[in-house]
């Protein structure tokens, strides 16, 4: 495999009704023989107008070209929430993976959903772990609705996404409804700054590593220093592919519950985003919405194949995740 797969999804999101059965079919048997080949599509046709995409992209690079001083007063006021500015040499990544590298070198803006029920799920015991209210900078203006409306977008992708998933595993086309209805999805926005100092050995802008949830629907940008994801003859050996990142377009890969879900049917596989070349690195600088998708935090992830098949132990959605954010999460902001 030279190149990642490009799935059309128009036939079964925008055509009258949602597309036919056969149309929706047909789809999800390619998005099945992309994940058990390499976890990693790029989506056409996937119904997010570009204006939603662009309003949020624009306020984002506002914000973090702001002093770095500005963009410190919209850290979260309790270390380690998942919410607001997330400076240099906080995270590494790779460290999920049980592999050493110094911290990645990027910043990231953190948020989840806007608003929820008033309901003990949401605002009672573990739920309030999930369930935090997100944390706004003063400045750009409009930084909260262009977020809230990208978010609302692609969560209703999420559902599609979900749904033609469960086609192409051959299961119910709605198993995934009551496990994704409430929850606890986190999105990022990721900035990777010119690089004006040489790397220390082994460091990138995204160390290697796999998602923890779902899927992940990344919209990024085509500049150099960019994503790459392993292909799945060598899980930790060295053959890279380029991942192109159009920002009309989203990338799509599978995450380490689905993984689990599917039984390794389909792959979570290893990414990383590298450094520009040395050539471009003062001047290039990248960004990257990534949308986590993450099922309900009391969801059990239980193997779909028969009984007795399952490779790994049942797992909670939340319990998965809280492990994760504990690996990667490096220092106090």
């Amino acid at each position: 495999m030279s190149e990642i797969p490009v799935i059309d999804l128009s036939p079964a999101l925008e055509a009258p009704g949602g597309g036919t059965p056969a149309d929706r079919l047909r789809l999800g048997r390619e998005i099945d023989r992309t994940c058990r080949e390499i976890g990693f599509f790029t989506v056409t046709g996937h119904g997010v107008p570009a204006a939603v995409m662009d309003a949020l992209r624009d306020t984002a690079n506002e914000f973090f070209a702001l002093p770095l001083a500005e963009k410190r007063r919209a850290i979260h006021a309790v270390p380690g929430t998942p919410r607001g500015y997330i400076a240099l040499g906080i995270e590494a990544l790779s460290h999920g993976n049980a592999l050493a590298t110094p911290p990645d070198l990027k910043e990231y803006y953190h948020l989840g959903r806007e608003s929820w029920p008033d309901e003990p799920y949401y605002t009672s015991g573990e739920g309030r772990r999930y369930f935090i209210p997100n944390l706004w900078p003063e400045r750009p203006a409009g930084f909260r609705e262009a977020a809230a409306a990208y978010y609302a977008a692609v969560e209703r992708l999420a559902l599609e996404m979900l749904r033609l998933s469960a086609l192409g595993l051959g299961i119910d086309e709605h198993f995934f409804d009551d496990k994704f209805d409430r929850h606890i999805t986190a999105m990022r926005l990721n900035h990777y700054p010119e690089q004006t100092e040489a790397p220390v050995p082994g460091q990138l802008r995204a160390g290697a590593h796999t998602d923890y949830g779902l899927f992940t629907i990344l919209n990024g940008e085509n500049v150099p220093g960019g994503l790459q994801v392993q292909t799945r003859g060598g899980r930790w050996g060295d053959t890279w592919l380029d991942v192109e990142t159009d920002p009309r377009h989203f990338v799509i890969n599978i995450g380490d519950l689905m993984m689990r879900w599917t039984n390794d049917r389909w792959v979570s596989n290893v990414h990383r985003v590298v450094n520009p070349p040395d050539g471009a690195a003062a001047r290039s600088r990248r960004l990257s919405i990534a949308f986590f998708s993450h099922p309900n935090y009391d969801a059990p992830i239980e193997c779909i194949a028969p009984a007795g098949d399952a490779k790994y132990p049942p797992v909670l959605s939340g319990e998965y995740r809280d492990l994760k954010y504990r690996q990667t999460r490096l220092a106090a902001a």
